[in-house]
């Protein structure tokens, strides 16, 4: 189970550092990050189009971000489901207090 919160961690960690840039343009943000998170696997076809609608508003600091994105999703994948659904909760979690902030 460390072994599962480590890659939790370093999930959360990533898209604190780089999910505020990316998705920056969506209307709902949480809701894309669910999109990604939500099956069983990493939703990558998803995170290749936000990638691109980023790359094309900012392709210097798109380029980094693509190697990072597919990370997450070798991350996510080798997740326990406990885990995973573990990870869902805190992003609805964060959803709720975003919106309690506004």
């Amino acid at each position: 189970m460390a072994h599962a919160l480590h890659h939790l961690h370093e999930l959360a960690r990533q898209g604190q550092a780089h999910g505020a840039a990316w998705l920056a343009g969506s209307d709902d943000p949480h809701a894309e990050l669910l999109t990604l998170f939500w099956g069983p696997r990493f939703d990558r076809e998803h995170a290749l189009r936000l990638w691109a609608g980023f790359s094309r508003q900012q392709p210097v600091a798109a380029q980094p971000l693509l190697p990072v994105l597919l990370a997450a999703g070798e991350r996510f994948d080798a997740l326990e489901r406990g885990a995973q659904q573990h990870l869902r909760r805190l992003i609805l979690r964060h959803r709720a207090l975003r919106a309690d902030l506004h």
